[in-house]
């Protein structure tokens, strides 16, 4: 099968297939800022992001044999991230969905008008985002950050899209109420 994604570091990557420690400590300087600070926006902790990180990057030596190609190598690293991130919330029960929301009986709310007035800068809109409940933070951030949909979040997550789309709006409404005061 042939790569659909032509990586730049391709060479590095299929010297890491052959198990070469050199090719992964490179990919590791080329991937570890941005695979933390995806952690980071998720775990919302420096120490748990660093570890989730350092497991990723083991995961993704010990599967680099099925990495295929298909998308582009730091995507596919970043699912990694995303789901070892996700489970490490998961295993200290924090991400939690109320049971009206879980179960999909909530329709999202329509968007609500607000006033263009108001201008964030990117420091206060990560402040804000660090503030929201777990839940919300994951959502908001998988949406708005890491750029998956509400059908991929629905996947990650093992929740319906409606679910995602309503605790989207919830977190957002909830990041400009932090934003806003």
């Amino acid at each position: 099968m042939k790569a659909v994604y032509k990586n730049i570091h391709q060479e590095i990557i299929n010297s890491c297939k052959l198990g070469e420690g050199t090719a992964q400590l490179q990919l590791y300087k080329l991937y570890y800022k941005a695979m933390f600070n995806t952690s980071m926006r998720i775990v919302n902790d420096q120490m748990e992001a660093e570890d989730i990180m350092q497991e990723s990057f083991l995961k993704a030596f010990q599967k680099i044999a099925t990495y295929k190609g298909d998308a582009t190598f730091g995507s596919w690293l970043k699912r990694i991230v995303i789901n070892n991130s996700i489970d490490s919330i998961k295993k200290k029960d924090v991400l939690s969905f109320s049971e009206e929301i879980t179960e999909g009986i909530m329709k999202t709310p329509e968007e609500p008008e607000y006033s263009h007035d108001h201008v964030f800068n990117a420091r206060k809109i990560q402040q804000g985002i660090e503030q929201l409940p777990h839940g919300y933070r994951v959502i908001v951030s998988l949406y708005l950050l890491e750029g998956y949909d509400h059908e991929e979040i629905s996947q990650i997550l093992n929740i319906t899209s409606s679910t995602s789309r309503s605790q989207y709006n919830r977190g957002k409404n909830k990041l400009k109420e932090l934003l806003t005061d």
